[in-house]
């Protein structure tokens, strides 16, 4: 197959290093400085570094010469490796250069618009009618795929030959892919686990304990579903690799960064010194707004999510945000809230 990645960050590089033990990829970068050091260093040295770059990986800053590379047919697959907040710009600019008879588009970000509290399929459908859409998601530290560590992911689309093309192009080596139709359940499952992290990271931070941090993981998963079946999606998602998989992997795992922002908050540090700092994005800082405008749409109460995002906006200090959780009234497990 030919694989093109259009975002070259640390996620984007490790899927085409490990699609590249395959196929032919075309690694897309909107820097041509940076386009020319991973050709001249073979690796990705801003966003990965020391993990090296196969030689059937391409690094290009030309979006007409990725996009004319890919071509189209079932055996053309086209990777948006960007953050929620870079999908709207990047697949308009591949609106009109990105062939309608490629296999399709797969996204691999994880989050929620800010603005509008739109899902990544959402985004996908109004700025890139007219192709096949799908969303990569499950628990993965980028530095693993790279290394060809073992990693099962989960793609899902409503479309069953794209679904297929992915598991072709990716289901390889160390790396298991499984299929999935429900979309919402998916993305909504990778957004929110990095809200959990944050919490999670804020909880460690504060040394309250391994207890704790089963609860807030627990807890944060019955949030997460009850948004997700509220939206539509089906609770068994959340379970799955998407959901409870990738929580457990974000909340507990030293590579996270969203659990590094709760640490770091749990320190005192502010918020914009902690983000710059970190030179990634953490997606848990804008998807915790925007998933409470979804909540407040759906009449969904989500107190873990509403926590960490007063302590993001400065309005509550970690310790006083755990101390209103621990302060809520006692309820039976299962109800609503």
């Amino acid at each position: 197959m030919r694989i093109a990645v259009f975002g070259a960050g640390a996620w984007g590089t490790a899927l085409a290093i490990h699609a590249a033990r395959r196929h032919s990829v075309t690694l897309w970068t909107r820097d041509p400085a940076h386009a020319q050091a991973m050709l001249a260093q073979r690796a990705n040295e801003r966003y990965l570094p020391g993990a090296a770059l196969p030689p059937a990986i391409d690094a290009t800053a030309d979006l007409d010469r990725a996009c004319d590379w890919l071509g189209e047919g079932p055996d053309a697959l086209a990777v948006l490796a960007t953050s929620v907040a870079g999908m709207r710009p990047v697949l308009g600019a591949l609106s009109g250069r990105l062939r309608p008879g490629s296999a399709g588009l797969v996204w691999l970000c994880k989050g929620i618009e800010r603005d509008t509290g739109a899902l990544p399929h959402m985004i996908a459908a109004e700025a890139l009618p007219g192709h096949g859409h799908a969303v990569l998601s499950g628990p993965s530290f980028a530095q693993e795929v790279a290394a060809g560590l073992p990693v099962a992911l989960t793609v899902a689309s409503r479309v069953d030959f794209l679904r297929r093309a992915v598991q072709q192009a990716l289901h390889h080596g160390a790396a298991r892919i499984y299929g999935s139709d429900d979309v919402v359940g998916v993305e909504l499952g990778g957004a929110l686990k990095n809200v959990m992290a944050i919490a999670a990271g804020a909880c460690d931070g504060l040394k309250l304990g391994h207890n704790a941090r089963a609860a807030l993981i627990t807890r944060g998963l019955a949030e997460t579903a009850r948004l997700g079946v509220a939206l539509g999606a089906r609770a068994s998602t959340f379970t799955g690799l998407t959901g409870l998989g990738d929580l457990v992997l974000t909340c507990t795992g030293d590579l996270s960064r969203n659990r590094r922002v709760g640490l770091a908050l749990a320190e005192g540090r502010p918020l914009q010194d902690i983000v710059t700092q970190l030179g990634h994005v953490a997606e848990g800082v804008p998807c915790a707004a925007a998933a409470l405008m979804l909540a407040e749409r759906h009449r969904v109460e989500l107190p873990i999510v509403a926590a960490v995002q007063a302590v993001l906006d400065g309005r509550r200090t970690p310790a006083d945000a755990v101390r209103e959780l621990l302060s809520r009234e006692p309820r039976d497990e299962d109800e609503n809230a």
